[in-house]
This record gives C-alpha cells, sequence and structure tokens, in this order.
C-alpha cells in the first residue's frame, strides 16, 4: 500500500469531491473501525480541514453532552471517581448550608423522576436533583429531550446522576468451554449520566409545576402518623419512658420521649422516622450490616464507621419519608455542629462511596416501612445501558 490514497466524499449541498491522503498537517495512522477516544483531535482537525463547520459544531455539541462515563475522553484525561464526584457534590451543599437529603422541593413538588419513561428517581438521584430546588420534577437526559422533539437551552448546564449497573468479566472474554470453568460473580459498577430539568430544555410540553400543598403541621402530623400506622411488622414504639429517642436493638424496641417535648408534633414523627430507620435494620427485616454489627455512638476505630454509616443510612430514610408525608424542614436543626460533622467524615477518602450506598440502603428501608416494593427505575435498575 503506498503513502497516498483516494477517498470521495459526497458533501450535503455539493459535488461529489476526491481527495488524495493524507492530507497536509494530517498524521497518518491505522485506525479501529470505531473511532478511539485518542482519535477525537484527528478527527477535528479534518472537519475543519474540509470546512465543514457546522458538522465540526454538531460533533463538539454531541461530545460536550455525551454522559460522563462514556467511551469519549480526550487524551490525557483521568476518568474520575463516580463515588468522589458524588461526595463533592453533596460537600459542596453542606459547605453553603443545605443538606441535601433534607431538601424542601422533593416535599413540595414530589419525587423527581424521569419525564420519558416516567419512573421516579431513586436513592442518592433524589438528593443530588432536589438539592437544586426546581420547580418542576420531571427530567430527561440531552438525547431523551432529542427524541421527544425538543431541545436543551443553549448555554444551560445538566446535572449528574448516576445509574448502578452489573458486569462479568466472562460476558466480554472469549473463552475455550471447559467443563472446569466457572462463571464469574457479577461485579456491581456506577455510570454517570446528565440530566436537564423541565425549565432548561425547549419544544416539549411538560406539564405545568404541581402547586405546592399547604400542608398545615397537623396535616403533615396526619400524614406522618398514618405511614408509621401502616409500617409492616413495627418494633414496639414506647413513649414517655426516655428522655432521648433511641432503637434498642437486642429488644427490638423503640424509645421515644413524649411528643409534648417537641415543638410540633410533625417534629415528633420526623424523629420517629429516624429510629424507625434504624429497626429495618433488624435481622427480621432487612438484616443490614450496619445495624446488625453496630456497637454503638462511643466505640473507636471500624467500630465507629458502622455507627456513622448507620446513622447516615437513618438520616436518609428519615428524609424519604418525610418526603411521602409531606413534611418540609425549615433547616432549624441544621446546626453548624451538624454540617461540620458531616463534612468532616464524608471528607475522609476512605468514606467517598458512604454517600452512594447509604441512599441505596435508605430507599430500601423507606420503601420497607411504606409497604412499596422496590422500583426497576434509578440507580437500581439492572442494565446500565438503558438511560435513566
Amino acid at each position: 500500500m503506498g503513502n497516498t490514497s483516494t477517498m470521495r466524499f459526497v458533501l450535503l449541498d455539493g459535488p461529489r469531491v476526491e481527495l488524495k491522503l493524507p492530507l497536509p498537517g494530517m498524521a497518518v495512522t491505522r485506525r479501529p473501525s470505531q473511532t478511539a477516544p485518542t482519535e477525537l483531535p484527528r478527527t477535528r482537525a479534518t472537519l475543519l480541514h474540509l470546512g465543514r463547520r457546522a458538522r465540526v459544531e454538531q460533533f463538539e455539541r454531541e461530545r460536550d453532552h455525551e454522559p460522563q462515563g462514556g467511551f469519549r475522553e480526550l487524551r490525557g484525561h483521568v476518568r474520575p471517581d463516580v463515588f468522589e464526584v458524588v461526595t463533592e457534590q453533596i460537600l459542596s451543599c453542606l459547605k453553603e448550608g443545605v443538606v441535601p437529603w433534607q431538601s424542601a422541593s422533593v416535599a413540595r413538588v414530589g419525587i423527581p423522576r424521569n419525564f420519558l419513561t416516567g419512573k421516579a428517581y431513586q436513592g442518592i438521584n433524589v438528593f443530588l436533583l432536589g438539592a437544586h430546588q426546581f420547580q418542576s420534577p420531571h427530567f430527561l437526559t440531552f438525547l431523551q429531550a432529542q427524541e421527544l422533539g425538543g431541545r436543551v437551552r443553549r448555554g444551560e448546564h445538566g446535572m449528574l446522576i448516576v445509574k448502578l449497573g452489573t458486569w462479568r468479566g466472562d460476558d466480554h472474554e472469549a473463552k475455550e468451554p471447559s467443563v472446569a470453568s466457572k462463571p464469574s460473580p457479577p461485579r456491581r459498577f456506577l455510570k454517570v449520566y446528565t440530566v436537564f430539568n423541565a425549565c432548561q430544555i425547549e419544544g416539549i410540553a411538560f406539564p405545568p409545576p404541581p402547586t405546592p400543598p399547604a400542608y398545615e403541621p397537623s396535616v403533615m402530623a396526619a400524614k406522618a402518623r398514618q405511614i408509621v400506622d401502616q409500617m409492616p411488622n413495627p418494633p414496639v414504639v414506647h413513649e414517655g419512658r426516655k428522655a432521648y429517642p433511641h432503637y434498642l436493638p437486642h429488644l427490638d424496641t423503640v424509645e421515644m420521649p413524649s411528643r409534648e417535648t417537641f415543638c410540633a408534633e410533625w417534629r415528633y414523627y420526623n424523629t420517629l422516622f429516624h429510629e424507625l430507620a434504624h429497626a429495618t435494620g433488624h435481622q427480621s427485616r432487612l438484616n443490614r450490616p450496619t445495624l446488625t454489627e453496630n456497637r454503638g455512638m462511643h466505640v473507636v476505630g471500624s467500630d465507629k464507621k458502622i455507627y456513622c454509616q448507620e446513622e447516615l443510612v437513618a438520616e436518609m430514610t428519615a428524609a424519604f419519608l418525610g418526603a411521602h408525608a409531606g413534611i418540609v424542614e425549615d433547616g432549624q436543626e441544621n446546626s453548624a455542629a451538624y454540617l461540620k460533622g458531616w463534612m468532616t467524615v464524608l471528607r475522609v477518602h476512605d468514606h467517598r462511596t458512604w454517600l452512594v450506598k447509604a441512599a441505596a440502603e435508605a430507599q430500601r428501608a423507606a420503601n420497607y416501612i411504606l409497604g412499596m416494593q422496590p422500583s426497576a427505575a434509578g440507580e437500581g435498575a439492572s442494565s446500565v445501558n438503558t438511560p435513566p
């Protein structure tokens, strides 16, 4: 094969053109059938040389909106750790005095959901999207908006969500058939997507933003009471015997102060949600290791780590249940010490997976208390290739 070759191009608005390759300044390499990430700069240079400015702009738009974690990466760029990205987003909210798992918008407008599939997001995605305080609960990916005939407005920035997938090593490796060979165990991994809220998309008729219900304290308390009363296989709840709320795993009992000691009855139930969240980890229910292996708050070392993980699960579970009851947090309990405590814990490098895992466990706990079957939507879905 010689140093040059002839390629024919049919331009959309012009005649057939023959080009002698290589073009000036163009490197000659053997390319795979699919454009590899390292070929992106040369691909762009080729398009520029042909003068197809519109094609270049379209290419760059698609590249910019490619979900993170996809195959498109420029040379020298390192793919960030998904857990670290999620943790940094939560930490940035905490620095601003905002606790993502206490977002008022989730209680006011509902759980964020994908407009195309109609499925509600789950786990950490609820907090990642709720922290932006949008009036509409509807979201779409860039390609889903195009599929519905719309488009993302120029200059808008999307929000990160994650989706859980499973992978087997033998799914992609050709092996000789052998009777002794065993399938490799599935591995779980996270993939990052970018979604946009309805207010960032044009050309699609979204439902009008829901009118936030004007929940009176008595209504919030009534809805919370209904959630507690309908919990399947509940623990024993004693009220008024102890001065501080806590759950006793060995007795499967919740101790609550009398509700008169709380500023409002809904605050009593919000605290009870936290203790019931602990109770879901009991062996007779979800058998959660962070509860069954918990040695309490006064331990040190790895046991203290387990305690903190369980507390994070309980905090997030109470947030899910509070959203279902229409409880809107007013930030009264978000003291500087509370915020600093979580920021200190989550900044530890070994704790970078806590948020995603705790949110997934909290979703299971909330579903258990609500008597709901876990949905296939969100990061709990089995196929990571299906857009969330």
